[in-house]
């Protein structure tokens, strides 16, 4: 760490940003600039190739670089004498860490954060990595090693290196070219099935074997395919999943929320970041499970998602922070793990024979931390045998168990923060807030908690009021400052989650204003000539080529998203313009999408949604009255994830829409195919079962 004459700490240019992630490498003896202008005029006149390094403040691998190469003085010492050097905070520049991403897989690379780029004055890259030690080992060539080799390199063959950036970009452009084919339909959806049938874990639930992702999209998609078909192993897939991964070390036992995603097959050791995406599209995954099956125990986890993130996520303007950190204090994960000894100081002698027989602890520990070193007899706790079987063991009835399980989860979270905890990205995302918006919205109406629904109210309102400006939208306040013009995904998600909260309040602003989102969207993402949205409204600041993302990563694409607002928009506001898009959308991705389906579930959710069967019910009568408030508690009782519900007084409903002998009525339309209104509630959901 660098101090000036007076022993104060000395900083860079990051002091003046508002992200966490740049203030946080804001005191490195790296002579760091923002992305800038200024950067890259520096690099020209100097005649020196950039370093581009892109991260996010709750990356664990970004904190171990920092420590090891940019917190060292040697090695900022070479960077500032070979590079100008420029650090990104992909969260709140997600345009330029999809273009080098992209980068880094055109070269074949194996790709993730921190994210390292060297490019040329003219930002034609020629090298990329991931994680970078500060010296040569484990397979891993080292900042020492590196950045000499380089410098020769820079010396003698510029103009090779100006080649190989070009020629990356050309690469990329070549593979942005789409042309327009076939719709998807009923086989695509067939296919994904097939294929995350043949990944499915039998035995851990969940996708694949490690690192392991909730891929909550996958699942809702599932969810989807079992109401379709009837198929029982879609739902037992889901079932399994959700279980396993609320059991797993991958959830927070006391605290409750998900960490970002395993390291092992059994959701045993997480990467301990906890995301709001992810709590956002879990919570709507158990909630939409809890519907479809009515199991209690998904509803559950929905409310305790939900009570993380208003405790430790909720912002005091009514957004939500982005995330919280995987390291505490330097150490991996040690806000969350327990030695026996600790668990036995927490709690009485009894409690905390339960408590290790519960959570699986060990003398020796089960936490296997980076490279697969053991972390001194730490645990990571979980649910090591199902309380249903524990219950007898220990001479208690099941209900018995339960409630001194909460009694030990209580006391030892009263434990867990006495301890440091991790620190809190807390910048305002307006993608994830829209996500999150979406989840409080659903839970709140489905599982009947009216908190959640007015939390997303404020939300809503929020982003509505402060990140939206004369038909603009922004994509981050931090400090009470608004940036970064929006992205595709912040209109498309925050479309979604107005949608959502329209269908649980019947506010009438709330559906406009996803309306209006979505017509700017339009106006500035849509692709004229071959459909599909871009990324970005312009060319990006890069020497790379605008880009259209459909892939449904651990967040969904943007295309994903807002296709199936495109398609809800269409039945909510019988505007037609709408579904037309999305037919050249599909068309826009089928090429890509049918060679790998599973990696597109979100958009498959909407070729589900076009594929139909829909329905579009329509309730004539008083938001508030008795006889529309028992419709509408029937209609949520239906997993039916294909179905709007619009609300319209009878003053309002117009010509031909009226109550039937002054009661509530419903008229359905399924597809194309409306049938007689009725004011019986078991006619209702008779209508909407005829196939």
């Amino acid at each position: 760490m660098q101090t000036n004459s007076q022993g104060e700490r000395k900083t860079n240019r990051l002091i003046n940003e508002k992200s966490p992630y740049l203030l946080q490498h804001a005191y490195n003896p790296v002579d760091w600039y923002p992305w800038s202008q200024e950067a890259f005029n520096r690099a020209k006149v100097e005649d020196k190739p950039i370093f581009l390094s892109i991260g996010y403040s709750t990356c664990h691998w970004c904190h171990v670089m920092e420590k090891e190469c940019f917190e060292d003085k040697d090695v900022a010492r070479l960077l500032n004498d070979a590079f100008v050097c420029i650090k990104v905070d992909r969260e709140e520049r997600p345009d330029l860490d999809a273009a080098y991403m992209a980068v880094c897989q055109a070269m074949g690379r194996n790709c993730g954060w921190p994210l390292n780029i060297i490019m040329t004055p003219r930002m034609n890259p020629f090298f990329v990595a991931s994680y970078i030690p500060k010296n040569s080992g484990s397979g891993l060539i080292g900042m020492t090693e590196l950045i000499p080799q380089v410098i020769d390199i820079w010396k003698l063959r510029k103009t090779e290196l100006e080649i190989v950036g070009a020629d990356i970009r050309s690469r990329l452009e070549a593979m942005e070219k789409r042309s327009p084919e076939n719709e998807l339909g009923k086989e695509a959806l067939q296919d994904a099935y097939n294929r995350l049938s043949k990944d499915f874990d039998p035995e851990n639930g969940g996708f694949g074997r490690a690192p392991k992702f909730p891929r909550p999209h996958s699942l809702m998609f599932l969810l989807r395919y079992w109401k379709r078909t009837g198929t029982k192993s879609a739902l037992d897939m889901v079932e399994k999943t959700l279980s396993h991964m609320r059991r797993g070390g991958i959830y927070d036992q006391l605290g409750f929320g998900f960490h970002r995603y395993s390291t092992d097959p059994q959701w045993l050791v997480p990467h301990f970041e906890k995301m709001l995406y992810d709590q956002a599209l879990l919570t709507l995954a158990y909630t939409e499970a809890f519907q479809a099956t009515g199991a209690p125990m998904y509803g559950l986890a929905a409310k305790e998602i939900i009570e993380y993130v208003m405790r430790d996520l909720a912002s005091p303007q009514g957004g939500f922070f982005s995330a919280q950190d995987a390291d505490t204090e330097g150490e991996e994960g040690k806000s969350y793990l327990w030695t026996i000894e600790e668990v036995l100081d927490a709690l009485p002698a009894a409690d905390a024979d339960l408590a290790v027989h519960i959570f699986g602890i060990k003398p020796e520990g089960n936490f296997i931390g980076d490279f697969g070193r053991q972390k001194g007899k730490k645990n990571i706790l979980n649910f090591d045998i199902a309380l249903e079987d524990l219950a007898p063991y220990k001479g208690l009835t099941l209900p018995e168990l339960i409630n001194r399980m909460h009694d030990i989860r209580i006391a030892l979270f009263e434990a867990r923060k006495k301890r440091v905890t991790p620190s809190t990205d807390d910048k305002v995302l307006t993608d994830w807030n829209g996500l999150m918006v979406a989840a409080l919205a659903k839970a709140g109406s489905l599982l009947g908690e009216q908190k959640d629904i007015e939390a997303a109210v404020r939300a809503a309102d929020f982003l509505l009021d402060q990140m939206h400006n004369n038909g603009l939208l922004y994509h981050r306040y931090a400090k009470g400052e608004r940036a970064v013009e929006g992205f595709l995904d912040d209109y498309a998600f925050l479309g979604f989650g107005l949608i959502e909260l329209y269908e649980a309040t019947f506010q009438e602003k709330y559906l406009q204003a996803a309306s209006q989102l979505t017509k700017a969207a339009i106006s500035r993402f849509w692709d004229q000539r071959n459909g599909g949205f871009y990324f970005t409204a312009k060319n990006p600041e890069t020497s790379l080529p605008r880009m259209k993302q459909v892939y449904d990563g651990a967040v969904p694409s943007g295309n994903s998203v807002i296709l199936h607002n495109l398609l809800r928009l269409s039945r909510l506001t019988m505007d037609q313009t709408y579904e037309e898009i999305t037919s050249k959308l599909t068309k826009a991705f089928s090429n890509e999408v049918q060679s790998a389906p599973e990696a597109y579930t979100w958009l498959l959710c909407g070729v589900d949604f076009a594929v139909g069967p829909s329905q579009r019910v329509l309730l004539v009568g008083e938001v508030a009255g008795k006889d529309t408030t028992e419709m509408l508690e029937v209609l949520k009782q239906q997993y039916m994830p294909n179905m709007v519900v619009i609300i319209k007084e009878p003053d309002q409903a117009g010509f031909g829409y009226e109550k039937i002998d002054g009661k509530t009525t419903a008229y359905i339309c399924l597809d194309q195919t409306c049938l007689p209104p009725t004011n019986q509630t078991q006619k209702m959901v008779e209508q909407l079962e005829m196939k």
